[in-house]
């Protein structure tokens, strides 16, 4: 017979949507492998041409830009024409803003289809944890969407391992990212009816913006994330080519950091459930990312112990983002859920417009240690700004 503990187990794990929670899973890993091949690959291409690691990051900036503009927007539309059409439209837009980095020689063009692919992957992702979020019992959010972040880091980690393995020359890779991207669809068409609700509001932007501060230790603990994430994956290939690493190499290593988030998803996502505040975890994980940063000059020469150093670091570094989402959905639900998520993947976005151009200019004006230096900042605010938030609600 099993205890009351293990019936009340079963009985939560029985509300788990597992059928639409799947759809959204995996529709958005299949463009996180896009997004893991497509980084680098932009990033390549253009230092291939000549462009400076600050016009690099630019470049990639943009792609923060545009998902600041495509947050306040998402809700409004899965509520005006239901979440799985608007997520098909962008599928389908991110897909063909592929093919033209492909067709596009002139550097300037280049901005606007980072912009196209990045709000349709904005509205994408805000849209998918929509529909995991309200998927998911309270008591297992944090294995629900460490089951998610592990999943998804699979794509980013796969990414550059197939980049690693197509190059960046010809048609090839912006043909292969095509395919995988527009692959995503399949499993949304497989859920239409699961389609989660999404009510009108006469809502403004104003209201919208009050979300970014309602948990801030939430929406800048991905602002963080998004920073990095978008800047180190831009221009790690960058780095590592400037202190003596091929392109092939650059891309494994770059892996590692998805590797990491795979195993490390779960196990913190399940952690998140059962810790008092999971304050104190984002914390923690802003601390690995801070050593991390401190250790990397020691060790960038040694390509094994990089390795090592690169899986850990992008573990605790991507945690950031799983338990900070984590943290949102405890306090909130409903359209008040689904706004707060639009004002997180905002301030992702954020991330992503600050980081790269804040990467690239360490770089240009540190060398290649400034990679380093530029992350260890965004690690220091993150824990000065949260340690501060705990003191004042104590």
């Amino acid at each position: 017979m099993s205890s009351p503990i293990e019936r009340q187990v079963d009985a939560a794990m029985a509300k788990v949507k597992w059928l639409p929670i799947s759809a959204a899973i995996a529709s958005i890993s299949v463009v996180g492998i896009a997004i893991g091949l497509g980084i680098p690959l932009l990033s390549i291409i253009l230092e291939q041409r000549g462009y400076s690691a600050s016009m690099i990051g630019l470049n990639t900036a943009v792609a923060g830009l545009a998902s600041i503009l495509a947050a306040p927007i998402a809700t409004p539309l899965a509520a005006r024409f239901g979440v799985i059409p608007v997520i098909l439209v962008m599928i389908v837009a991110g897909a063909f803003s592929f093919i033209g980095f492909y067709f596009a020689d002139a550097f300037w063009v280049w901005f606007p289809l980072r912009a196209a692919l990045h709000v349709a992957l904005t509205v994408l992702f805000i849209l998918s944890e929509y529909w995991i979020s309200t998927s998911a019992p309270p008591t297992h959010r944090g294995l629900v969407l460490g089951i998610y972040a592990t999943v998804l880091s699979l794509g980013f980690a796969f990414g550059p391992w197939l980049f690693a393995m197509i190059g960046s020359q010809g048609f090839m890779p912006f043909g292969t990212a095509f395919v995988i991207v527009m692959v995503a669809a399949i499993p949304v068409l497989a859920s239409w009816r699961d389609s989660p609700p999404m009510h009108r509001s006469t809502e403004t932007s104003q209201g919208f913006l009050r979300y970014v501060w309602l948990v801030p230790t939430a929406t800048a603990a991905v602002l963080v994330f998004g920073a990095v994430e978008t800047g180190g994956f831009a221009l790690f290939p960058v780095y590592a080519a400037r202190i003596g690493y091929p392109e092939a190499d650059a891309a494994i290593l770059l892996s590692m950091v998805g590797l990491g988030n795979v195993l490390l998803q779960i196990p913190l996502g399940m952690i998140s459930d059962r810790v008092r505040d999971r304050r104190h975890l984002l914390i923690l994980c802003a601390f690995v990312g801070l050593a991390g940063m401190i250790v990397l000059p020691i060790v960038a020469e040694q390509r094994q112990v990089l390795g090592a150093l690169l899986f850990v670091w992008g573990g605790a570094v991507a945690a950031m983002y799983t338990v900070g989402l984590a943290h949102l959905s405890s306090r909130l639900s409903g359209r008040e859920l689904a706004n707060a998520n639009a004002a997180f993947v905002f301030c992702y976005g954020v991330g992503m417009l600050v980081g790269p151009q804040a990467i690239g200019l360490g770089m240009d004006g540190f060398g290649p240690a400034g990679f380093g230096y530029a992350l260890a900042v965004f690690f220091i605010a993150y824990i000065v700004l949260a340690l501060v938030r705990l003191g004042v609600e104590r």
